[in-house]
């Protein structure tokens, strides 16, 4: 009787194995960084939660003791409340953009400079794991945990801006740029692109401190163009109005200035018709009205969707240099 062996190719066999042992060794090799991103998130959630809750149950009580005092001197209202939610909002508010930065941070300094620098990756893949799937066990895992905390942040600050709508009358609107980016989907594309530039900075630069800077200066110039560029991504309305009324619309402003009796729009040579010779400057343009190109409440969520879509789009693309990158230093062995 013969008996017939089966041999498994390597690649299957030490594939599925490799998977969990790689999680194991980057949550090992990532912890005390991990232990601090969670504590983190926590804190600034229970403080999100605070805020969106006694905070501004407290200032807006006291904003209706001030709104009934009619400048009665002697009326008290509490004031710290008013203040108290000011201060934890605008905190919370940029504890929570600074997200996609520390992101990118740890991911160029940490997740693939360190290990680059050191040359602990040759020694992975002579161990059976390809570079291809070290780089994968890199992006992959990490990308769960930014999406997942940044998602979390996002929709926590939401519910606490959203709960003083109304209520507080210092309460920021929607187009306020720190409010406008904690509350979307902008942030969690951010926090992902500066995952991926991270990564492709570690690789390309193979020193963990220049990789930590070059991330965060990317994602800072990615951000800065996207805020540049958001007022037209996006179809804006126009609103016009009287020369006496000035200009209207509120929102996230495009352009505006005057149009005049042919119809053109011209560069306003002031906006407050009331002014000692203002209404003479107007009428030498031949200005008939003025006009105001704005994006609306109704418009935050397109733009989010926009701006996030292409912040994915480059996160994409960081992430195939990546790749791109590894197989050209490594060979067939990236593959």
């Amino acid at each position: 009787m013969t008996t017939t062996l089966t041999t498994v190719p390597s690649e299957t066999a030490t594939g599925p194995a490799h998977a969990p042992r790689q999680l194991r060794w980057l949550i090992r090799l990532h912890r005390p960084a991990l232990l601090v991103g969670a504590a983190l998130v926590l804190l600034t959630g229970a403080a999100l939660l605070w805020l969106g809750g006694p905070f501004t149950d407290a200032s807006a009580t006291a904003w209706k003791q001030y709104n009934a005092c009619s400048f009665d001197e002697n009326c008290s209202y509490d004031q710290d409340a008013i203040l108290r939610y000011k201060g934890v909002y605008n905190y919370t508010t940029y504890a929570v953009l600074a997200v996609p930065f520390l992101v990118a941070a740890w991911a160029g300094g940490s997740l693939t400079g360190r290990e680059t620098e050191s040359g602990t990756t040759r020694l992975a893949w002579t161990q059976g794991v390809s570079p291809a799937r070290w780089l994968a066990s890199r992006l992959a895992f990490p990308a769960v945990l930014t999406l997942a905390a940044t998602g979390l942040l996002a929709l926590l600050h939401r519910l606490a801006w959203t709960a003083a709508e109304g209520r507080v009358d210092t309460a920021l609107s929607w187009d306020h740029t720190p409010t406008f980016y904690a509350n979307g989907t902008v942030l969690v594309a951010l926090a992902l692109a500066g995952l991926a530039a991270g990564v492709l900075a570690g690789l390309l630069l193979r020193r963990a401190m220049a990789a930590l800077a070059a991330a965060a200066v990317a994602l800072g110039a990615l951000w800065a163009a996207v805020h540049a560029a958001l007022p037209r991504l996006w179809p804006a309305i126009t609103e016009v109005s009287s020369l006496r009324d000035g200009p209207r619309g509120d929102g996230i402003l495009v352009g505006q200035g005057v149009v005049t009796a042919d119809g053109d729009r011209l560069a306003a040579p002031c906006y407050t018709s009331t002014l000692p010779g203002c209404e003479a400057s107007l009428s030498d343009v031949h200005a008939v009205s003025f006009y105001r190109d704005i994006h609306p409440a109704a418009h935050y969520w397109p733009l989010q969707l926009v701006a996030s879509g292409i912040v994915l789009a480059v996160a994409a693309l960081a992430t195939l240099a990546a790749f791109r990158l590894l197989r050209r230093r490594t060979g067939k062995a990236a593959g």
